[in-house]
């Protein structure tokens, strides 16, 4: 029997779903060998489960979100979250560290129109996950390696390391040693391909925390590079900002 493959959105930009699509040769040669069920970015036809691996991309922000979620993992025998939204809350759980009602307040003429959480959460907060492919958006590369693993049966080989083993990969110059340019490469994991270092800038936490992290190690290094307390926070809360709070014991 064919394998039914299922996409859903939650919570999100649509980035790291547009990356499955962008992988265009090799989703032709996917699409062929697994039956996609239902992926409302590509199609709006639409296949009941339940389906045998379901990718799903976007945060928990409302009561529905959570509702649904449970039903797709009830319907779902292998469940991957991807991107950042739905790994770690995405750049929305700025609002987990503030008032939601005062940013309904300030953002809608009808805030009593809005129905919503007080917090963005990940998948793995409200059903057990799999596996999460990280990213802000995921890389194709992964994402092709993450589909194939499942269909096959066997473990994902993403590497858990450091954006800093990335550069020395790819023989790029550290720019912290070298220019006292702040960066969390060091605490963050690897699969852009330590594309900002490449080009001389710090990197930005796309992927989240790598597989075992000093966080609070890393601190001082930024304060040293010039940023004091409220730059570092500042650093830290973008695209990851729950999974670095975490990893900061904040």
């Amino acid at each position: 029997m064919t394998p039914k493959l299922a996409v859903f959105k939650l919570a999100s930009c649509d980035g790291c779903q547009l990356t499955l699509l962008d992988c265009e040769d090799e989703l032709l040669t996917l699409a062929g060998k697994v039956d996609i069920a239902h992926f409302l970015e590509a199609s709006s036809a639409v296949g009941p489960g339940p389906y045998d691996l379901t990718l799903v991309e976007g945060s928990v922000t409302t009561a529905a979100d959570a509702e649904r979620i449970r039903r797709i993992r009830a319907e779902s025998k292998h469940l991957v979250t991807i991107g950042a939204c739905a790994t770690a809350g995405g750049i929305q759980a700025l609002r987990n560290f503030a008032d939601v009602a005062e940013f309904r307040s300030v953002v809608y003429a009808r805030p009593d129109y809005i129905d919503t959480l007080a917090t963005s959460t990940p998948v793995s907060a409200h059903v057990d996950v799999d596996f999460e492919l990280r990213g802000c958006p995921i890389d194709r590369g992964q994402l092709l390696e993450v589909i194939t693993a499942f269909l096959a049966g066997r473990k994902p080989q993403i590497p858990d390391h450091s954006v800093c083993f990335a550069c020395k990969q790819r023989g790029t110059v550290c720019v912290t040693v070298a220019h006292g340019t702040p960066c969390l490469g060091p605490v963050t994991h690897a699969g852009c391909g330590a594309i900002c270092p490449a080009y001389g800038r710090g990197c930005y936490g796309c992927f989240g925390p790598a597989g075992t992290v000093n966080l609070p190690a890393l601190i001082p290094l930024l304060r040293r590079d010039g940023m004091d307390d409220r730059d570092t926070e500042r650093f830290l809360r973008t695209f990851n900002a729950t999974a670095f709070a975490k990893e900061a014991g904040s």
